[in-house]
């Protein structure tokens, strides 16, 4: 018999698994960027059409009822950007908030929809696509196919570190498919927070792969050293909401692994368990060092070093507010806001570069979505909270749906200052997020045994 002859050999994977990973490989190399005519838009939704295709030719009838709250907050929001298309007739139009500056631009007697930028929102339309895909093909897979996109997330989060780190040492890498900006580490992504977001996921998935029942003892160190190199990654490409959340994940990835550190030193001493959570945070604390005298802590020297009067987050600030209010509450339209800042762009603020979004995607949502928005989105919010405290307080999910509640919480936090979600790759995490958190039954944490397979 040959010694690499697995004993208990992996099942062959389903469709459904199979669709999901080629669509999460393709996020991964092309769905790093939000802007509409970035070439990975094309290709992004392009995969995710062709696998819902296959999946209804070939795929197991999905039970969309197990997407849960997650699905019907997707469903509603695919209606509401839909509405937006709907023309309606001169004399409505013209009474809404903000249009009737507009009407001598194409007649009076012309139907036109809601949205003042109608390209823009069928592009928002069509991009919502990802995340409908992700959701029918996660509902679609088999018992245990789960730990095995844990894995696959883990490793995509690992591969982009790799991009990283050439573009770290100066080397460069210049990806077609995202508008990146050269000598930033951003990974694959366009945007270095959207990167940083994504490198503190990675954080919070890691234990999780690690802890889950019937893991290997091998992947403990390995978890380790992963969260380690996501949290010095952060510091090195200088977003300072990417520190901020990454410290968040951290502190949530030990509250996360506590259950395995308690059985993994039940039979030593007392303080052993105290010793290895100061241990962490004492190697973690040495290479944050290490790193800042090396000048290599790029977001700490831009936090510490931040200019209000330089920052067109602040700046445009006012900018934004005076145009939610002159469009509440039914809004612009979504995805114009470009063309509608520059419309309203005060002379203090031209310069050479453009403000593409109001880095807050709570303003950006309320401006786009007017008073609609904000009600689906506070809803969004609210059940996200009461679903934390259930599963948080073990009353039932298991540590998956801790996993997707912490996720959101971080995507939460750093949509304060920029726009993931309105990125294919977080967008598609974060519809995971959601179904794993209002899942309702219990998976188990155990300490794995030597002698299990992977």
């Amino acid at each position: 018999m040959s010694l690499l002859r697995r004993s208990h050999p992996l099942p062959a994977p389903s469709l459904a698994f199979v669709l999901l990973c080629t669509l999460l490989l393709s996020l991964l190399i092309a769905g790093g960027a939000s802007r509409a005519d970035a070439g990975g838009q094309i290709v992004v939704q392009a995969v995710a059409w062709i696998a819902m295709v296959a999946t209804i030719l070939f795929g197991s009838r999905p039970e969309m009822r197990r997407t849960g709250m997650a699905g019907l907050i997707l469903a509603a929001s695919i209606l509401l950007v839909a509405s937006q298309l709907v023309p309606l007739p001169p004399s409505l139009w013209e009474v809404l908030p903000g249009r009737m500056a507009l009407v001598g631009v194409a007649g009076s007697d012309v139907w036109r929809p809601l949205s003042i930028v109608p390209g823009a929102t069928w592009n928002a339309l069509s991009s919502l696509v990802v995340p409908v895909v992700v959701l029918v093909l996660a509902v679609t897979l088999r018992e245990g196919e789960r730990e095995r996109i844990l894995a696959a997330l883990l490793g995509m989060v690992a591969v982009s570190i790799l991009v990283a780190m050439l573009q770290f040492s100066g080397a460069g890498f210049s990806n077609p498919f995202v508008n990146d900006t050269p000598g930033q580490v951003s990974g694959l992504f366009a945007n270095r927070n959207h990167f940083a977001l994504f490198l503190a996921l990675g954080c919070l998935i890691a234990p999780v792969w690690a802890t889950r029942s019937g893991a290997q003892r091998w992947r403990f160190p390995v978890a380790a050293g992963l969260v380690l190199l996501f949290i010095l990654t952060i510091l090195a490409t200088g977003s300072r909401a990417g520190m901020l959340v990454g410290l968040i994940a951290f502190g949530i990835t030990l509250l996360m692994s506590r259950h395995a550190l308690r059985r993994v030193t039940r039979k030593g001493s007392r303080w052993l368990l105290p010793a290895l959570v100061t241990g962490a945070i004492s190697v973690l604390s040495f290479f944050v060092m290490l790193f800042i005298v090396a000048d290599r802590a790029v977001s700490i020297d831009r936090a510490v070093s931040i200019d209000g009067n330089e920052d067109m987050r602040v700046r445009g600030l006012p900018t934004v507010l005076d145009i939610i209010h002159r469009y509440f509450p039914v809004g612009s339209g979504f995805g114009g806001f470009d063309p509608m800042f520059r419309m309203h762009e005060p002379f203090d603020l031209l310069k050479i570069t453009y403000f593409n979004h109001a880095h807050n995607d709570y303003l950006e949502i309320v401006l786009d979505g007017g008073v609609a928005a904000l009600l689906l989105l506070a809803i969004a919010v609210l059940w996200w909270g009461a679903r934390t405290i259930i599963v948080w307080r073990g009353a039932g999910g298991g540590v998956v749906a801790q996993l997707g509640s912490a996720m959101l919480l971080l995507v939460l936090i750093a949509s304060f200052f920029d726009y993931p979600v309105r990125t294919p790759m977080i967008m598609a995490l974060a519809a995971l997020a959601g179904l794993w958190l209002g899942e309702r039954r219990h998976e188990a944490v155990a300490l794995p045994h030597q002698d299990q397979q992977l």
